[in-house]
């Protein structure tokens, strides 16, 4: 993995495919190349590091059909070598994903004589591809060999050297989709790559393969042609762009009130569209990362508001475990892109056992949203940062409404507690701006020259810093924990000692004197503590360094503002340190690979 792109037609196919792949950037990679047809043979450039050193060392050449990618490395360290395009005998690849049986297939394909210079599974792929070419002398004969061959997650463009007019895509797995516009064809691993040139598009199935030559585009799937619905992204191109911003995550953090005015209105508006789960005796929430933030937080408001027990999974750990799933249960999944691996098989393994599925996610026509057997989507618009924000929110805020609709049915909320609720939701946008207005940066200088960070909350606010701190960690790079404050004395105040920074989060009244005294507790070791806290919860100046209050609004929406802050401080302290905040080292934004 990470970006590809493709283009067939008219223009020259370099620059186009170059700019998909800037346009790809946000996913995160680590090398990038390029290869065309230059007279009866493959030309490959490729080099490690950013597209710009790609650039560098590009040729002037004019080829009207080209393949591009941007590697993120699962096998083989970054380098040119690693890199993608591969080629093996007459067969060159781009590849994201992952091949799990690779290992096997090099070692058969090297007693076939096949030589490898990489450590990629992307070369074995390539090299297996070439060998059944050989044998069967039929590309889709080949290609449809190849599914019953390679295991694991991949979506392929594929060059064959006997057809220098023709870009093979197949996927099975990872996301591939087509593209056309009055200059010719495009594939791509996602939207953005090909916003400048078309909004309408085909989403590549499972299984299926595109013939995209220079005029035409024909699937196929099972041996047949098949016909396929044209999509149309529905956001403007600008939501891909900066629009003066000097990162895309600063952007999306102040897309914020604006994305949560337009769902609020959608969803309040058409209150049919979220879901009734009264009826389901279990509950399991299944995300990763950012997503599984939300998860945690929409246990704490669903069991709130809807007195319903809700566990929430990790999706990496749900799909191994026993997990008693039935007709009974409700199994809700969590993905920004629709796309992530472990949630995808999490998804097809409560399927398999009855559950009834609900996917959250942003991206429409993703695998989970085709999959599930009802969907809630997000319109978050494009996320370009790898860092989620926007769509963190808005997740968090799905289930607010999901909970809202449950103690409505239920009878647990009071016309009163509806009034305070429905109040929350409409100064909801407005009490973002008014945080997104404080000056974070003094806050983030106190942080970003220390090594190791603290965040601590009970309960809600907990899971508030564990998004928190995530974020920290990815943008910053600073070594950052979470803890239930309650469990400070149990061993890691220990790690505390002078100006260490301990963040406290402090929403829940119920339990805020337990925390306020677990604040002091550091405190007295010579923490450096910045609490962000509800306005109405009293706090004595001698328990904090610095203070960041948020409004008091209904519980369903504080957990939303109090994060806020919180993605502020991570940006402002990765700012100060000078890293690339949008494409964080290491990490991919749409994580198709197990």
């Amino acid at each position: 993995m990470c970006g590809i792109i493709g283009y067939n037609g008219k223009q020259n196919a370099i620059p186009i495919v170059i700019n998909g792949l800037k346009n790809l950037e946000y996913r995160g990679y680590d090398s990038a190349g390029i290869a065309y047809f230059l007279g009866n043979d493959f030309k490959i450039i490729k080099e490690k590091g950013r597209i710009s050193s790609l650039e560098e060392i590009l040729e002037d050449d004019e080829p009207t059909l080209c393949i591009g990618h941007t590697r993120w490395a699962t096998h083989g360290k970054p380098s040119r070598i690693n890199s993608h395009p591969h080629q093996v005998g007459d067969i060159t690849i781009v590849h994201n994903g992952i091949i799990e049986n690779y290992a096997s297939l090099k070692e058969e394909l090297m007693k076939e004589g096949y030589k490898f210079q990489s450590e990629t599974d992307t070369e074995v792929a390539a090299a297996v591809i070439d060998s059944l070419y050989k044998k069967t002398k039929d590309k889709l004969l080949t290609l449809e060999k190849l599914n019953e061959v390679l295991k694991g997650s991949y979506a392929l463009l594929i060059l064959f050297k006997d057809e220098k007019d023709t870009i093979y895509a197949l996927r099975e797995g990872s996301p591939l989709i087509v593209a056309s516009n009055e200059t010719g064809n495009f594939v791509a691993s996602d939207i953005p790559a090909i916003l400048e040139y078309t909004k309408n598009y085909y989403l590549l199935e499972h299984g299926e393969i595109a013939i995209i030559k220079k005029d035409k585009v024909t699937f196929i799937k099972d041996k047949k042609e098949i016909t396929k619905e044209l999509l149309t992204f529905k956001f403007d191109i600008s939501s891909a762009k900066k629009e003066g911003y000097p990162h895309y995550m600063l952007k999306e953090i102040h897309e914020q009130p604006e994305v949560i005015k337009n769902f609020i209105e959608h969803y309040l508006t058409n209150f049919n569209l979220i879901p009734d789960i009264s009826k389901y005796e279990k509950i399991h929430i299944v995300a990763c990362g950012s997503a599984y933030h939300a998860g945690l937080i929409g246990s704490f408001l669903i069991e709130e508001y809807g007195n319903m027990e809700v566990s929430t999974y990790v999706a990496s750990e749900y799909r191994y475990k026993k997990n008693f799933l039935n007709e009974k249960t409700l199994v809700i999944l969590i993905s920004q892109s629709g796309e992530t691996a472990d949630t995808i098989a999490s998804l097809r393994l409560a399927k398999e056992q009855k559950a009834t599925t609900i996917g959250i996610v942003n991206v429409v026509g993703s695998t989970i949203a085709r999959e599930v057997d009802e969907v809630i989507y997000i319109n978050a618009g494009c996320e370009i940062a790898v860092a989620t924000t926007k769509a963190y929110t808005l997740q968090v805020l799905t289930f607010s409404l999901i909970a809202y609709k449950l103690g409505l049915k239920k009878g647990i909320i009071t016309k009163e507690k509806q009034k305070e609720i429905e109040e929350g939701y409409k100064l909801l946008p407005s009490e973002i701006s008014k945080v997104l207005k404080v000056d974070y940066k003094k806050y983030a200088a106190r942080i970003a020259t220390k090594k190791n960070v603290f965040f601590i909350g009970r309960l809600i606010d907990y899971c508030i810093c564990e998004e928190g701190s995530l974020k920290l960690k990815e943008i910053s790079y600073i070594h950052s924990e979470t803890y239930p404050a309650g469990e400070l004395k149990h061993g890691t105040i220990s790690l505390i000692e002078k100006n260490t920074p301990v963040i406290a989060v402090i929403t829940d009244s119920k339990i805020a004197e337990k925390t306020i005294s677990n604040i002091k507790e550091v405190k007295a070791r010579g923490a450096y503590t910045l609490v962000v806290k509800r306005k109405d919860i009293p706090l004595h100046e001698d328990t904090f360094d610095d203070l960041i209050e948020v409004e008091g609004l209904s519980d369903l929406v504080l957990s939303i503002v109090t994060i806020i802050p919180l993605q502020m401080l991570a940006y402002e302290v990765a700012n100060i340190l000078g890293y690339d905040i949008d494409k964080p080292r290491n990490l991919a934004k749409s994580v198709t690979v197990e």
